[in-house]
């Protein structure tokens, strides 16, 4: 559980492990190491958080705490399918950016808890897929797009997004990429995957 903060050590905490779970990942991250890069001693850090996967988790919660407000918010707003999927790959990847270490544990999560991770991140309510298929269908219906699944564009949008950064060390050492020219690259691709998503659908 963690206790309340009255001297800043816990937004220290939540700042320090940010960085050691972005340069460990999940896995390799250990309570000393935040401890460390925290300035405090082991000790303290467990008076706060009784393990890495609590901790994580309130990490977890804050990341997706603004992401998904102003997904719902983008989804349910009255805009056209086009500037929808431009959204959420420019909200997705701005969120991915500033916290890297997140596919590599959704990607746990969903192999060892998928409905603890579903009912985290959605808490029992429609999720923004089901409204988005909505739209999609709709489109369908008016003939302003092919007939294809909304699962496969929803799909084509989170895979096309995260995969580099689930990929980011081998893709770097490949391609020569520093971390500046990997952000970058991720910049342009808020542009670019809408332009492949949106032609694709195209009828």
């Amino acid at each position: 559980m963690v206790k309340m903060e009255k001297d800043g050590t816990q937004e220290k905490i939540l700042i320090a492990a940010s960085k050691v779970f972005q340069s460990k990942g999940m896995a390799g991250a250990r309570m000393q190491d935040i401890a460390d890069k925290a300035g405090i001693n082991k000790a303290l850090l467990h008076y706060y958080f009784s393990s890495k996967e609590k901790l994580f988790n309130v990490i977890f919660k804050e990341a997706f705490s603004t992401f998904f407000p102003k997904i719902n918010a983008l989804i349910d707003a009255d805009n056209s399918l086009d500037e929808k999927i431009q959204g959420f790959c420019r909200e997705y990847i701005d969120m991915l950016l500033k916290n890297p270490y997140l596919p590599l544990f959704v990607l746990n999560e969903i192999n060892s808890h998928p409905d603890r991770l579903a009912k985290k991140m959605w808490k029992n309510q429609p999720t923004p897929f089901q409204r988005f298929a909505t739209h999609v269908k709709e489109e369908i219906k008016k003939k302003k797009i092919r007939a294809v699944t909304p699962a496969e564009i929803f799909i084509n949008m989170l895979s096309m997004c995260i995969f580099p950064f689930i990929a980011k060390p081998l893709w770097m050492a490949a391609s020569g990429m520093n971390e500046m020219a990997f952000r970058n690259f991720m910049e342009e691709r808020k542009l670019e995957i809408p332009k492949i998503i949106i032609e694709s659908i195209k009828k």
